[in-house]
């Protein structure tokens, strides 16, 4: 059987009159949308339009709740109480599970952005909390979660609301040993050679390693590969990753096609890849 991965881009990102990323170029050739639902980004009429331009493109769907900052893009830490985290969530994966209905589809996924994402990392509770809100949304709703870092407490977690977790790969990112992604502030931590980035997804689905920032070698399983919309070379790096993973016999399919079922919460099976 062939090695499938996914391919996810974070869009649906601009707001207004305010235009950000190349959706419309870079969303036909992912295999996975993460769509901003209007917190950090994004507003009802951009939602519909991405939702439409996604399932037009054949692309599976998937929600991008945020922190209530516009102006700091979501990626300012605020303090806020676990009931609070699961209201927000809430509310915006609604909302674009409504947008989904009305376009014939429905969402597959659910992927924090920025600081949400990093408080769950360094917060388990909140992937805990963020589940219980996907659980009474939609069970069959696929959580996108960071690869290399508590994927143990995360499967637990799996098994006990119901919900499947399909573990991130960032690419173009540098990681510390312990699968933590190094911070943006210190030199390394981001990788531009596109051909860099290509190689090491290649070599992270067929060998399931990657090479950390001290030079040591880091075992780890992901499902799906993240590209940021925003980024301004975003449609370059995608096509070196799609040639890249093409040549070593990697198929991108979007993650309900091969992660499985939801874990049965009475078993404790945790579904498979």
């Amino acid at each position: 059987m062939s090695l499938k991965i996914d391919l996810n881009a974070d869009v649906g990102e601009s707001f207004g009159r305010y235009r950000l990323g190349l959706d419309s170029q870079l969303i036909p050739l992912i295999s996975s949308a993460n769509i901003a639902c209007g917190f950090h980004a994004g507003d009802p009429g951009v939602m519909r339009a991405t939702v439409r331009l996604a399932v037009d493109s054949h692309v599976a769907v998937g929600a991008h709740p945020g922190l209530p900052d516009l102006v700091g893009f979501g990626r300012r830490t605020m303090d806020l109480s676990l009931d609070e985290i699961r209201d927000l969530v809430t509310y915006q994966v609604g909302a674009l599970q409504a947008f989904a209905v009305d376009r014939g589809t429905r969402l597959q996924h659910v992927k924090p952005h920025g600081a949400l994402y990093n408080m769950a990392v360094a917060d388990p509770r909140i992937w805990g909390i963020v589940m219980q809100a996907m659980a009474r949304l939609d069970p069959s709703l696929i959580l996108m979660a960071l690869a290399g870092r508590g994927q143990s407490e995360l499967a637990a977690m799996s098994r006990r609301h119901g919900v499947r977790v399909a573990y991130e790969f960032f690419g173009d990112r540098a990681y510390h040993a312990d699968g933590s992604l190094v911070s943006r502030k210190l030199p390394g931590s981001v990788i531009e050679d596109h051909g860099h980035v290509a190689d090491r997804v290649a070599r992270m689905a067929t060998e399931g390693r990657v090479t950390c920032i001290d030079g040591s070698e880091m075992i780890i399983t992901a499902h799906t590969i993240c590209v940021h919309g925003d980024n301004p070379s975003a449609l370059a790096l995608v096509k070196a990753i799609r040639k890249r993973l093409g040549g070593s016999g990697v198929k991108i399919a979007p993650l309900g096609s091969f992660l499985g079922d939801p874990p049965d919460t009475r078993t404790g099976d945790d579904g498979g890849r």
